[in-house]
């Protein structure tokens, strides 16, 4: 599994620009904003959700303030109807425990089974995800990020449509 170190340098490796914010272990996006972090708005709200035929697994990165409308993502990804995995799937395909959802999660997923898809809202700007820890924040350029999975052999790429944010 990769650690925050391992994303570090494969970040250094690649010439991505990053910061990382260090706070402690939180485990939804509202617990994140309980704690003074720049770039807050920039913070993806992850979900890793599977079809219910447990064929297709999908890391959607939404901003932190969009609703998580599964029927709207379903019609978005044209797939079958979508539920929250497990935390067994989650441990299996990601090596990661509740709380730590993340992209660099699918680095992780040696079958590549795992489909990610960021909301436009993210795009041409940066985007601030969990670096396979729940205690750290790291922020980057999201095309970097999409780039680096896709060179590890994820389908990565943006969301098709915009996923509104809640009243």
């Amino acid at each position: 599994m990769l650690q925050r170190t391992d994303i570090e340098k494969l970040l250094n490796d690649r010439g991505c620009q990053y910061t990382i914010s260090e706070h402690p272990a939180v485990f939804t996006i509202d617990e994140l904003y309980d704690y003074d972090i720049p770039d807050r708005e920039r913070i993806a709200k992850n979900l890793f959700l599977r079809d219910d035929k447990k064929r297709a697994y999908y890391l959607i990165s939404i901003e932190g303030s969009a609703k998580a409308d599964l029927k709207e993502l379903r019609r978005i990804l044209s797939s079958r109807p979508l539920s929250f995995a497990s935390e067994d799937d989650l441990m299996k395909y990601l090596k990661l425990s509740k709380g730590e959802v993340t992209p660099f999660g699918a680095l992780n997923d040696e079958e590549h089974k795992v489909i990610v898809r960021i909301s436009q809202f993210f795009k041409g700007g940066i985007i601030g995800v969990h670096p396979n820890t729940n205690t750290e924040t790291v922020f980057l350029n999201t095309d970097d990020l999409i780039s680096i999975l896709r060179y590890s052999g994820t389908d990565a790429g943006y969301l098709e449509s915009h996923i509104p944010a809640q009243d």
